[in-house]
């Protein structure tokens, strides 16, 4: 049983002066983001997906026991919305394998446009190796029933639980592993505001829960308007001690 907590992404101006100096040029922010967390989740992979060099740079590049989360790209989860996953499930291997001890969890986000399909998210995960733990975000509520919580299950990936304006905080557990993103408290607007610390403690009651359960837990703060997940994330941090 682990506990991981980061930030999603970690290259961002609105954190100078916050995770790091003022003026810090941006290729020396990992270095700054790596003295504070042990993990992180990668957004810009989702825009834009790395070379496989790339990989193999940030396996050098991290100290020992980090934890690299990837966003899947667009162009799979958005673009396709899952369909015919093969070539871009050959690229993700293929990168998925450079990272070696230090890749965390595949996050597959799928649009806000995409409706329930069960069939289509079965195939994908069919191609999903068991040596990729992957979680799967759902932005469309027609997604969270129970035919999809079982296949979910049946292949030990991870439903992503939320927190965010109008998204639905469903507490449901389906792997071996325990993965939350948390988009910012605001009722109005995704990514806005920052936790209150009763809010982090209400948090922190249910990752000893999912710990006490023998389940890993991954959790990513996405609500980086004015370094806020930072600031949050190692709040969350300094209460589970």
């Amino acid at each position: 049983m682990s506990i991981h907590i980061g930030t999603s992404g970690w290259s961002y101006d609105h954190w100078q002066g916050v995770l790091y100096p003022d003026h810090t040029p941006v290729h020396d922010r990992l270095g700054y983001y790596v003295q504070r967390f042990q993990t992180v989740e990668l957004n810009s992979s989702f825009y834009r997906w790395p070379k496989q060099s790339t990989f193999a740079s940030w396996r050098r590049r991290l100290p020992d026991g980090f934890q690299l989360t990837v966003k899947a790209p667009r162009g799979l989860t958005h673009a396709k919305k899952l369909y015919a996953p093969e070539v871009w499930m050959e690229r993700i291997k293929t990168c998925w394998h450079e990272l070696r001890e230090k890749r965390a969890v595949l996050l597959v986000q799928l649009s806000p446009n995409h409706s329930y399909d069960y069939d289509r998210l079965a195939y994908f995960l069919d191609q999903v190796p068991d040596w990729i733990r992957v979680a799967v975000e759902f932005r469309h509520p027609s997604w969270n029933n129970d035919a999809i919580f079982t296949l979910l299950e049946h292949h030990q990936a991870a439903y992503c639980i939320m927190s965010g304006a109008h998204l639905p905080c469903i507490l449901r557990v389906t792997a071996p592993f325990v993965y939350v993103r948390l988009h910012g408290p605001d009722t109005d607007w995704l990514y806005g505001g920052s936790y209150s610390d009763t809010d982090l403690h209400w948090w922190a009651d249910r990752i000893r829960e999912w710990a006490r359960m023998g389940k890993d837990v991954f959790v990513y703060f996405n609500n980086d308007g004015g370094g806020n997940a930072v600031r949050n994330a190692e709040t969350l941090r300094w209460i589970l001690g």
